[in-house]
């Protein structure tokens, strides 16, 4: 397992109250959410096992959906849901920014 599949993992984990949250808030969003955070590590894990143009096109989702899942918590915060998770937030760059070495 790639370290940042195991990054990715570790910051969905600490996504779980926060999403539970903004469920109750905006069920709409917080499935949007789950989808997004659960996309980043199921893209890492399939491009693993993938030649390199289809492994760069799944690093290139899960780059997509770390952004979305970066967005919808943004949001979140900005209704009110869920207060900034600093720590998620800042993982989510990692990630993001691993990921974009990857793809290029």
């Amino acid at each position: 397992m790639l370290q940042i599949q195991s990054l990715a993992l570790d910051t969905v984990k600490a996504l779980g109250p926060s999403v539970k949250e903004i469920m109750v808030q905006d069920p709409d969003l917080g499935r949007q959410l789950r989808r997004a955070a659960s996309s980043i590590v199921l893209n890492i894990a399939e491009a693993q096992g993938s030649r390199d143009g289809v492994s760069r096109h799944r690093f290139r989702t899960a780059l997509g959906s770390t952004r979305e899942t970066a967005a919808a918590l943004e949001l979140a915060a900005a209704w009110g849901f869920v207060h900034r998770d600093a720590h998620v937030a800042d993982a989510l760059d990692r990630i993001a920014a691993t990921l974009h070495r990857l793809i290029h």
